[in-house]
């Protein structure tokens, strides 16, 4: 699977937003390759197993910001109308008890190998130390 899915293509997609390590939910449905609407369906029907620890809608404040930052269309131009769920490491965990396919549990060994290697560069690089800022994909936003 890690020929399928390279780690520098999953590690691009990882944010830091309210200090969370996370993946979007549209990120998501294109490593499973599912339909973003479907990912998202299908963890309403499971919302018991997804606590605000594991997931977390952006507000509008955050989706405006990503907006402009990794340019997602307009809602009238066919882009998306609701801020996206981003999904913790927990959270990407969790989603290969509700997409039961093997290819979501391949996908997921992998995630989750991405971001232990990312734990490990960042305890090298910082020392442990946690930054306040919030890291979206190279741009660094300070506040809310």
């Amino acid at each position: 699977m890690s020929d399928l899915i390279p780690m520098e293509r999953i590690e691009s997609r990882i944010l830091v937003i309210r200090g969370e390590r996370v993946l979007l939910d549209s990120d998501l449905a294109t490593l499973y390759e599912v339909e973003t609407g479907a990912l998202v369906r299908a963890v309403k029907r499971n919302i018991e197993r997804f606590p605000s620890e594991f997931m977390f809608q952006l507000d509008n404040k955050e989706f405006a910001f990503l907006k402009c930052q990794l340019g997602i269309s307009n809602t009238g131009r066919g882009g998306r109308r609701t801020p996206p769920y981003a999904f913790t490491e927990q959270g990407v965990a969790m989603l290969s008890s509700v997409l039961r396919s093997k290819t979501a549990i391949q996908i997921n060994i992998a995630i989750m190998k991405t971001f232990v290697q990312m734990r490990k560069m960042i305890r090298n690089i910082f020392g442990g130390q946690v930054y306040s800022c919030l890291l979206f994909r190279g741009c660094l936003f300070n506040g809310r």
